[in-house]
């Protein structure tokens, strides 16, 4: 089993051995010109990890076409990295595992912690020669969508977290200054806990430790005994920083990521939602 978390020092160790495949996912998809680690290819997550007509995450044949033109096969091991704490790069990972692909690993610290340790940097683009890459396995269970989030609502058993900020779960904000994607609501899902994606990560822009992780999902009531975890942010892509450390870190099975989150819950007519904190 390919380890879900790989640090930078083990990455820099194994840069020219062809042990595995590097790709970047940025916030700003501008990132990748400027500076990236020496053969590593990009993902745009606007244009390539998304259907903006549909508004849902790639299709499965769109999925084996960009892996194979970047000449990822099935047993390619992918490390995935990116800005801002790995937001987009957890968005990825949660999206190879949602389609099969068992050896996928995220970079430790991304972007920030690679360039704050000075480490090797590059602006030559790689290529590779193409790949035929196919999804055998879809991995539903990795993903909540509206209905599944709303039948659960009332039960005891059933443990959603909110990532968003404070401001926009009391319903201050609808979206982060600065970010288009937004909603006709502001609050949160009735019965969400507000743990921010940022708690998890340290300085550094590394997770924290396991042991730190577990004080800081357990004291607001989620630990391994929920029967459902569900994670949501406003797009998808701060959830899956914390389903990352859910599932991966902590260990917790039963853990999935709601990418359809605030804009869609927010814009549902009918769905309810709650102002201000969580009685």
């Amino acid at each position: 089993m390919t380890d879900a978390l790989v640090s930078a020092q083990f990455v820099l160790d194994n840069l020219n051995t062809g042990l595995f495949r590097l790709a970047e996912v940025d916030v700003d998809t501008a990132q990748y010109a400027a500076s990236h680690i020496p053969g590593a290819v990009a993902f745009n997550w606007q244009s390539q990890l998304q259907d903006g007509v549909a508004r849902d995450i790639i299709s499965k044949e769109n999925f084996e076409v960009l892996l194979s033109e970047n000449g990822i096969g099935s047993d390619t091991w992918v490390i995935l990295y990116g800005d801002n704490n790995n937001w987009f790069a957890a968005y990825a990972f949660w999206l190879f595992k949602y389609y099969g692909h068992e050896k996928v690993s995220l970079l430790n610290g991304g972007r920030k912690k690679w360039l704050a340790d000075d480490l090797p940097t590059t602006e030559d683009v790689p290529t590779y020669p193409a790949a035929a890459y196919h999804v055998t396995t879809v991995n539903t269970d990795l993903r909540a969508d509206r209905d599944f989030v709303r039948q659960r609502l009332q039960q005891d058993s059933f443990a959603l977290v909110d990532v968003r900020s404070p401001a926009e779960y009391v319903g201050d904000i609808i979206a982060p200054p600065g970010m288009s994607e937004t909603a006709q609501r502001a609050g949160h899902i009735p019965g969400a806990r507000n743990i921010p994606w940022a708690q998890a990560a340290a300085e550094d822009g590394t997770f924290k430790s396991k042991e730190e992780l577990q004080a800081l999902y357990g004291n607001k009531g989620v630990n391994g005994s929920a029967a459902e975890i569900v994670s949501y942010c406003r797009i998808g892509e701060r959830s899956s920083h914390s389903w990352f450390a859910l599932k991966y870190i902590l260990g917790y099975d039963n853990v999935r990521n709601y990418d359809g989150s605030w804009t869609e819950w927010g814009n549902l007519i009918g769905a309810p939602i709650h102002k201000g904190e969580q009685p």
